[in-house]
C-alpha cells in the first residue's frame, strides 16, 4: 500500500509529496486496519497483485473522509469504482451520514469518477496547499451524503 502511496505521489496526483517515507506510511497504514470502528482500508487486487488502495477516517462524527490511489497501468478498468463501492457500503454499515474527500483541481479523471459515484462539489480550496516547491494547489471539496439508516 505504501509503494502504491508512492508511485501515485511521483504522479502529482495525490496531496502526498514524494520522497515518501515507506516505514511511516506503512505503520500508518497498519494501524488504519488494526483500527475499530469506522476507519477502514481496501485494497485493489489484480490477479494476487495490489494495484491500488482505499481508506476512510472519521474526522467528524458521522463523517468519514475518504482518500484512493490506483497504479496508472490499473486505471480505467472499473477498480476505482468497486473501491468507493467498498466505501459507500462500509459508511453506510457504519451509519456514517456523509463521505467527503479533496481532490486537485486537474484530476478531470478523478473528479469524473466521483461525480458518477453521486459526489457533489462542496466547495474550493484555492491556493490552499503549498508545496515543497513554493508552489500553490487549489483542491475541490466533494462529499456525497448517505441515506439516513438510523430511522
Amino acid at each position: 500500500m505504501a509503494l502504491i502511496m508512492a508511485a501515485v505521489a511521483e504522479e502529482g496526483l495525490i496531496g502526498t509529496e514524494p520522497p515518501l517515507d515507506l516505514v511511516a506510511r506503512a505503520q500508518r497504514f497498519r494501524a488504519t486496519i488494526e483500527s475499530d470502528g469506522p476507519t477502514a482500508s481496501w485494497v485493489l487486487d489484480d490477479r494476487g497483485r495490489v494495484v491500488g488502495n482505499a481508506a476512510v477516517q472519521e474526522r467528524n462524527p458521522g463523517v468519514l473522509y475518504l482518500g484512493m490511489a490506483i497504479l496508472a497501468e490499473a486505471r480505467g478498468q472499473g477498480g476505482g469504482r468497486a473501491l468507493l463501492q467498498a466505501i459507500v457500503e462500509h459508511a453506510q454499515a457504519s451509519q456514517a451520514h456523509k463521505l467527503e474527500l479533496e481532490v486537485w483541481l486537474d484530476n478531470a479523471r478523478a473528479i469524473a469518477l466521483y461525480a458518477s459515484a453521486g459526489f457533489e462539489v462542496e466547495g474550493l480550496r484555492r491556493a490552499h496547499y503549498r508545496r515543497r516547491d513554493g508552489s500553490l494547489r487549489s483542491a475541490l471539496l466533494m462529499a456525497r451524503l448517505l441515506p439516513d439508516v438510523s430511522h
